[in-house]
């Protein structure tokens, strides 16, 4: 592990998820709400076919440089360091997959549902991020940034299908 304040600017921001890290009352849930927040105004513009694929292209970005960014802030920080939370941001994105698909619809803003699934979104992606079950916590066990960030995107991923499945049946 080498000096804190040798960190380079470019991956200490990345990782932190611009600085949301760096909240003293549970950075991963700060990271995730970044997640959301940058992803809200894709669903504003209205367009489907738009906010999906910008959806993919920041989850696939947003990974690559989580785990370069991941990997660096273990040299400066140690092991799986509870500031670098582009993990969570990522896992969030995912998770909210489905809302993509949900808001095509035209009133899908103003029915109430859309918030509702935001937020259930939220819960069940931390749920899956806190309690690693189902192979979430071996996931941690990949080297260098691929094990901070591969927990975060199979707990996505959880949450993106029983968000699915949940949105599927109630519509």
């Amino acid at each position: 592990m080498t000096q804190n304040n040798s960190f380079p600017f470019l991956p200490r921001f990345i990782a932190t998820s611009f600085g949301a890290g760096y909240w003293p009352y549970g950075p991963g849930t700060a990271g995730a709400v970044v997640g959301l927040i940058l992803w809200l105004p894709l669903v504003l513009t209205g367009h489907f076919a738009g906010t999906v694929l910008i959806t993919l292209g920041l989850i696939a970005v947003f990974t690559a440089l989580g785990v370069w960014s991941a990997g660096i802030a273990e040299q400066y920080w140690g092991p799986d360091p509870s500031r670098v939370v582009m993990d969570e941001t990522v896992g969030q994105w995912l998770a909210m997959i489905p809302l993509s698909v949900y808001a095509v619809r035209p009133d899908a803003l103003t029915d109430g549902w859309f918030w509702m699934w935001t937020i259930a979104s939220l819960i069940l992606f931390r749920f899956f991020d806190i309690v690693k079950p189902l192979g979430v916590r071996k996931m941690e066990e990949l080297p260098g940034g691929w094990g901070i960030m591969a927990d975060d995107i199979l707990a996505g991923v959880y949450s993106c299908v029983i968000l699915s499945i949940c949105m599927y049946f109630t519509h």
